[in-house]
């Protein structure tokens, strides 16, 4: 069975949970004998001003303490954590850590580099406490033919980011987030009129960012990236179109979404932390993002759900990130490399739930993240209580976001190279006055079909 048809859309409430502590010291190694793993991805030393780090750096020292016979060596790998080109460049040349972080899309790569470990024997409610309450749409991305071959431990929704600031000086509400793409617009254009560079609403058109948000908004107004079955490109429709000659309009007649274009990642979100951007489509977590890493101030931000057509979304992209074991790694190295995720990762009080220790260093609690626990259960309930409890931001900046979950709609089969083609589209219409999204539809079809006929 192809990853493909395990991927799976859900609807999902806004929350997180507990876990119990992972297994003693004397499970550590295989062997009885001293073991050491590389994992990467920790936070940038920028984050808050380096607490980010010095809290990860804690937990393993801790984790160390707790597990005598491993050590656990970091490495960054910057701070977009999986930059496309990079990842694959890493997988090409083995350079990858032990552990190493890639998103749900990146199990086809892995594995046709040949570049990943089946961790499938080791993977349980043992191994990873409370395994049975993560979410399917959390598991399956990284699963291919029955056989796991790594831990998602982030999920997230997208939505509708804005800046409260801009939004009052362009005489708007910022407690009411725009809810559908024509309020966006018309909200776009006003804040666009503001002048000194700012941009109303902008958006991304390279680097496989612009393929991810056509996808988005298509998901938004009822479309799809790929047919059911997975073999044929399904974004030749009304309602892409509609996707393109929104944001062609807001460029080209309403001069909304600013000039420079071509962005991506850390582009957007540069321009973001220095207040020159009144909307954007984005997850949760890059308000933390433009915080810690772009110089921007919480305050400023809020989130609402993602826009629809004429009315409220039919659905959202979903998304998120997990770990992979490198090829070649022993038997105690996975199962060390278990241990401290489930440490770091799934376990209450600990890692990226330890509020505790975040609120004491000023690290912000309270963001509607990450999406991975199953709605209802006792451990979405419990760890939503204690984030609430140690909370230290507005709860009411998230509450238009969290109080309107969506139908989490899950990325399209070999994401990344389809993205790439979509670039082309998105950079088209933001670009050129005279593009014709007929013709950049159809190109794209083409293109995308054929990376879908060689899916085995």
């Amino acid at each position: 069975m192809s990853i493909k048809a395990l991927r799976v859309a859900l609807v999902v409430a806004l929350g997180a949970a507990s876990l119990a502590a992972c297994g003693d010291s004397k499970d550590d190694t295989a062997d009885g004998g001293p073991t050491t793993i590389t994992v990467d991805c920790p936070p940038q030393k920028t984050d808050n001003d380096g607490k980010s780090l010095q809290l990860w750096n804690d937990d393993v020292a801790a984790f160390q303490k707790a597990h005598p016979g491993v050590t656990v060596k970091t490495i960054s790998v910057g701070s977009q954590c999986n930059n496309p080109p990079d990842f694959t460049a890493r997988l090409q040349g083995g350079t990858q850590a032990d552990v190493f972080y890639g998103y749900m899309t990146d199990l086809d790569q892995v594995l046709d580099a040949n570049a990943v470990e089946d961790i499938t024997k080791y993977v349980n409610a043992e191994t990873i406490p409370n395994w049975d309450n993560v979410l399917p749409a959390i598991k399956d991305p990284f699963i291919e033919d029955g056989k796991l071959y790594g831990i998602g431990y982030a999920g997230y929704g997208l939505g509708l980011v804005i800046n409260k600031k801009l939004f009052q000086q362009a005489g708007l509400d910022p407690n009411k987030p725009p809810a559908t793409w024509q309020e966006v617009a018309a909200a776009a254009k006003k804040i666009g009129a503001l002048g000194n560079g700012i941009a109303g609403y902008q958006e991304y058109s390279a680097g496989n960012t612009g393929g991810w948000h056509f996808s988005a908004a298509l998901y938004s107004r009822g479309g799809s990236v790929v047919s059911e079955d997975g073999k044929k490109a399904a974004f030749n429709t009304d309602a892409g179109k509609a996707v393109l000659q929104q944001l062609k309009d807001m460029r080209f007649t309403d001069n909304s979404v600013g000039e420079k274009q071509l962005l991506q990642w850390a582009d957007l979100l540069t321009n973001a932390g220095a207040g020159k951007v009144g909307m954007y489509v984005g997850a949760p977590d890059t308000i933390k993002t433009i915080v810690t890493q772009f110089k921007g101030q919480y305050e400023d931000w809020a989130i609402g759900p993602m826009p629809g057509d004429n009315g409220a979304a039919k659905s959202t992209l979903g998304g998120g990130s997990g770990y992979f074991f490198k090829k070649g790694l022993t038997p105690a190295q996975i199962k060390a490399g278990l241990q401290w995720l489930a440490f770091e990762e799934f376990t209450p009080g600990q890692g990226q739930f330890n509020y505790v220790a975040q609120k004491g260093m000023g690290v912000p609690v309270g963001l509607p993240e990450p999406l991975i626990w199953k709605p209802g259960s006792d451990v979405q309930k419990q760890d939503d209580e204690l984030k609430k409890a140690n909370s230290n931001l507005n709860l009411a900046d998230y509450a238009p976001y969290a109080n309107s979950p969506l139908t989490i709609k899950a990325e399209p089969p070999r994401a990344q190279a389809i993205y790439a083609v979509l670039d082309a589209a998105m950079s088209a219409v933001l670009t050129q006055p005279g593009a014709d999204i007929n013709a950049l539809l159809a190109t794209a079809e083409q293109k995308v079909n054929t990376i879908l006929s060689q899916e085995s």
